[in-house]
């Protein structure tokens, strides 16, 4: 329809009606600025509230999606199990703290494997646990889960159906030892196991049921790896580092020669362990993993082992202990007041009268277990575990404290395993407790060195099974890994990788920082091949304590240290004199072979003229070094033919 000018009224705007075209217009023009104002600045702000928690869990964490969703994604293995109870993934600890759940493992999925790569938490080893003299192998196929339970099995090969038992390296038993060794480690905190233990009841005898952890830098069942490391947990430079926690004339202190808590087999001496191998008196610049030249080593807490009580006819108890290296005098720890020392209930606890021997030393308590836990007993799941706090700031503040079945059994403190000065002491200074990375270990193992094994108390298959493994740690201080950065262990690891995965290595190969204490350094090597040590010609052994052996500047070949040796019983001693202050008192071996030396100190002066050498003759060369962290000071080498065992033609080099 045409527009008519003269038409009146209504909505076109005569004079004197209202504008109501205006007014639409503006409305119109007010509701769009509204809403672009909504658009691009209110829901903005708006949005950025409401999601400001969800941005924040976002924020920096590329595992998180855009709608907070925190995804279990195939490769990125989850560390605490979405089957634990929303109830335990907290708890109030011993100590008063707040704990958060750090890892668990609730094994509810049925089927599960733990050879080498199944899992990205646990493997299950493949050898023989030699160094307690196990009776069986450790086999990857004896660990799986089931009906919601880890489950390790012992077999005997003597009771397993004909044909079913596969080749078992001429051991009786078969069973299974878990790790997380260099997958999952912790530093202070809280671990819980609940767990059932094999035989037929309490009154079962031979079995060696285990949980406990140690430090990551030794591998368990890998003897290099423990050469020079287990149980040491130690950051002082003295007496303790050295082998056998003597001085380094090897005539003292008192404490280290002789103690009657030793064992005639160590010939009561207090310390056969051959040295801090990582010690905070190491040069700068060896093969240390750092940082600095801090004390490093491979401790061990243990959350049970369990065996008959030896004190009752019956019954079952478990031993909840700390190792330490190195070691006070007669193996003693302070236990006087609850600082040191604390038992929670003397009815169900006691002191472990097991304080150790020259391969480590001790703080543990005997605990009585519940009687409805074992596999023909009610297969009852019980708790244990132990809380730990080390604060490498304050060391005095350090603890350890152990419960069974949800209660507290007995706790030690830093101060327990204090400095041991004095003239009856040891001579070495605070034990830590452990700050290194702890990984985990689960087995079953049988030994005679454990407890007396009587068949007729045991029954095959047998089977100790797990609920589950929770560790937690202090809200606000939670330290996961294994190589963290004040304690690094990844680079130590992958620079001597064949020593943690070649299970026949039992010493460590490598060249070991050398020790600052160490002033005197001997090295016996050989001249000619073994044929040419006749028959009532060759060296004195001397009884006494070795130092790590360093390679001369001319002699590359590499050399070890061995143990106390006695005197070889089918060779004539032959004694050398040097000019020497003092005796030296260290042995060494070359790859080769042993051999021996016995030097005392004399005052008879050596005849100033050099006279040579006949051509035909067979010698030992001995390299004299008075060393520090320096380059040696004074070489001195020796010549001595094998002529005669009354006499021998000397020449010296200075």
């Amino acid at each position: 329809m045409l527009h008519d000018p003269s038409e009146k009224g209504g909505l076109k705007g005569d004079k004197g009606h209202f504008p109501w075209r205006g007014l639409l217009n503006v409305g119109v023009l007010l509701l769009l600025i509204l809403g672009l104002l909504c658009l691009f600045v209110f829901y903005p702000v708006m949005t950025f509230y409401r999601d400001q928690a969800r941005n924040n869990r976002i924020d920096g964490n590329i595992r998180i999606n855009a709608t907070g969703q925190a995804p279990v994604l195939f490769q990125m293995p989850e560390m605490i199990d979405s089957e634990t109870p929303d109830s335990a993934k907290t708890r109030t600890g011993f100590d008063g703290n707040d704990y958060e759940l750090v890892f668990s493992d609730e094994f509810n999925t049925d089927g599960r494997t733990f050879w080498p790569g199944d899992d990205p938490f646990w493997e299950a080893v493949d050898l023989w646990y030699g160094a307690t003299g196990d009776l069986e192998w450790y086999d990857p196929q004896q660990v799986t889960t089931r009906d919601g339970a880890l489950v390790i099995t012992m077999d005997s090969t003597s009771t397993t159906q004909a044909g079913l038992t596969p080749e078992n390296h001429l051991l009786d038993y078969r069973s299974g030892m878990l790790q997380t060794w260099n997958k999952f480690c912790f530093t202070s905190g809280y671990i819980e196991v609940a767990v059932t233990f094999p035989g037929p009841n309490e009154d079962t005898q031979g079995y060696w049921p285990g949980a406990w952890t140690m430090g990551n830098l030794a591998r368990p069942g890998y003897s290099a790896t423990t050469d020079g490391m287990w149980p040491y947990t130690y950051d002082s430079c003295d007496v303790g580092t050295l082998p056998n926690q003597t001085n380094v004339d090897g005539l003292g202190p008192p404490a280290a020669l002789h103690s009657d808590f030793s064992r005639d087999k160590y010939n009561n001496e207090l310390s056969w362990l051959s040295g801090q191998r990582l010690s905070a008196c190491s040069c700068p610049g060896g093969d240390h993993p750092g940082p600095g030249t801090k004390g490093r080593g491979a401790p061990e807490i243990d959350i049970f082992e369990a065996s008959k009580d030896k004190q009752n006819p019956h019954g079952q108890t478990v031993s909840q202990s700390a190792q330490f290296a190195p070691f006070s005098h007669d193996y003693i720890y302070l236990n006087a007041t609850a600082d040191e020392w604390e038992i929670f209930d003397p009815d169900r606890t006691r002191p472990n009268t097991y304080h150790g021997s020259a391969v480590q030393q001790s703080v543990s308590g005997v605990v009585k277990t519940p009687s409805d836990m074992f596999q023909g007993s009610g297969t009852n799941f019980k708790t244990f575990g132990f809380e730990y706090f080390a604060d490498p700031k304050n060391r005095d503040n350090g603890y350890i404290m152990w419960q069974v079945d949800g209660q507290p059994s007995h706790r030690v403190w830093a101060k327990a395993v204090g400095p041991d000065q004095g003239p009856d002491g040891s001579g070495v200074g605070q034990r830590l407790i452990p700050e290194e990375p702890m990984s985990i270990i689960l087995n079953l193992g049988i030994s005679e060195s454990w407890q007396t094994i009587d068949l007729s108390t045991m029954s095959f298959p047998s089977e100790m099974k797990f609920d589950y493994v929770r560790v937690y740690q202090r809200k606000g201080s939670v330290n996961t890994g294994c190589n963290p950065p004040d304690y690094p262990t990844a680079d130590y690891i992958t620079n001597h990788l064949s020593a943690y995965q070649d299970v026949n290595k039992t010493k460590w190969d490598w060249e070991i920082p050398r020790n600052s204490m160490v002033r005197i350094l001997l090295l016996i090597t050989s001249a000619c091949s073994d044929h040419c040590l006749l028959p009532g010609y060759s060296l004195l052994v001397i009884a006494s304590p070795i130092t790590h052996c360093v390679s001369s500047p001319t002699m590359k070949s590499r050399s070890r240290p061995i143990r106390r040796i006695e005197v070889c019983p089918q060779l004539p001693t032959l004694t050398y004199h040097l000019p020497l202050s003092s005796m030296l008192r260290y042995l060494y071996v070359t790859p080769a072979r042993h051999y021996c030396a016995l030097i005392k100190p004399t005052t008879s002066p050596l005849a100033d003229t050099y006279t040579a050498l006949p051509a035909n003759n067979k010698y030992i060369f001995l390299y004299l070094s008075h060393t520090s962290c320096v380059e040696p000071l004074t070489m001195v080498r020796c010549y001595i033919p094998l002529v005669s065992p009354l006499h021998a033609e000397l020449s010296t080099f200075v």
